[in-house]
């Protein structure tokens, strides 16, 4: 397990990809890596709601980290080297996702929501058992935006761990015109982390608490977003 475990915080092979696609993920992960490392150091970060975090600590729990994928930039960049395990998927984008976060300390999986995803819970679940943590963007990896799928509350019905939402806001950025929206940060802004309350599971929920409980999580992100909008448009 040791050796698996480790594996995942390594690249994976490209020999299944062409000479242009390698150098394309390549040139992706690179630019990533460097464009997140450098601005996020220029970043000055305050926390709302850190009490829920050190839950977790007291309670010796993993806590599984839920967001939006429009705030991957400074999710990972804030959260960075602390062994965190992510999902990404089986597919040319997932590849060159999964090599700029496993420069910051992530390690990866190979999965979606859509390819491959029941073989990669089944593998994250036996990763938390191992006491790791896990990351989650809930409405990847392609929408639709800011719905929150059932990937993380299925994971922490079997594993016992909470599921602990929070938004990264930053008080300047730019906004891609991708299906997320993707935010990146402006040099030198000003960012506020809000965590919100953790999402417990019970071992025997059935498919109505299930629904119940993404609802609860999907509730709990919308409220975050709509503090960290009254955070970042205040004088």
């Amino acid at each position: 397990m040791k050796q698996k475990i480790e594996n995942l915080y390594r690249f994976d092979s490209l020999s299944s990809y062409n000479f242009k696609q390698r150098f394309l993920i390549r040139l992706a992960d690179l630019t990533f890596y460097t464009l997140i490392k450098l601005i996020g150091r220029t970043i000055s970060f305050e926390t709302a709601g850190w009490e829920n975090f050190e839950q977790t600590v007291t309670d010796k729990k993993a806590p599984i980290y839920a967001f939006w994928h429009e705030r991957i930039f400074l999710s990972t960049y804030f959260f960075r080297n602390r062994n965190i395990i992510v999902i990404t998927s089986q597919s040319f984008d997932g590849e060159y996702i999964a090599r700029f976060i496993q420069r910051l300390g992530y390690g990866a999986v190979r999965g979606s929501s859509t390819r491959g995803g029941v073989g990669a819970l089944a593998q994250m679940i036996r990763l938390m058992k191992q006491n790791l943590s896990m990351g989650f963007t809930l409405d990847g990896p392609k929408g639709p935006r800011r719905v929150a799928k059932t990937g993380a509350i299925m994971l922490a019905k079997k594993t016992g761990n909470p599921v602990m939402p929070f938004v990264v806001e930053a008080k300047e950025y730019w906004t891609l015109q991708s299906w997320d929206k993707l935010q990146i940060p402006k040099p030198f802004s000003r960012a506020k982390i809000f965590i919100g309350e953790l999402v417990y599971v019970a071992p025997d929920a059935d498919p109505e608490e299930i629904e119940n409980k993404r609802r609860e999580l999907q509730k709990n992100l919308d409220e975050l977003v709509e503090n960290g909008k009254q955070w970042r448009t205040s004088p």
